[in-house]
């Protein structure tokens, strides 16, 4: 999964530290319905930014296109990384491309499935 902290960040490297830990933290707070696993570790977050305004901006997917909590998903990774102290705003933009596959997952995601 690829941060990108912008190297020129108004943000002292610390804190940015801190946020970018406590929103991963966040996320691995949500939950795929039909996984046990978080949303983190499968692979679905493509990109965090945190501007220097503190606001997060989100790429994510989904396992699959038609997953009937696409539309509440977004939701959940916005209340989630919106209580992390310190984030001013939050932006999920919901992409398809690339697809999402299974080796996107980590180790431990495919521990938790049994395919490891």
């Amino acid at each position: 999964m690829a941060t990108s902290p912008h190297s020129a960040s108004g943000i002292p490297p610390e804190e940015l530290a801190r946020l970018t830990d406590d929103i991963v933290s966040a996320l691995k707070t949500v939950y795929d319905p039909e996984i046990p696993a978080d949303i983190y570790e499968l692979g679905l977050i493509y990109k965090i930014d945190i501007e220097d305004d503190r606001s997060v901006k989100i790429e994510m997917t989904l396992t699959a296109p038609g997953c009937p909590v696409a539309g509440e998903m977004p939701g959940w990774v916005q209340n989630a990384v919106g209580a992390v102290e310190g984030v001013s705003d939050v932006d999920v933009e919901m992409v398809f491309d690339p697809p999402w596959t299974p080796d996107r997952m980590s180790e431990e995601a495919q521990v938790a499935l049994g395919w490891y």
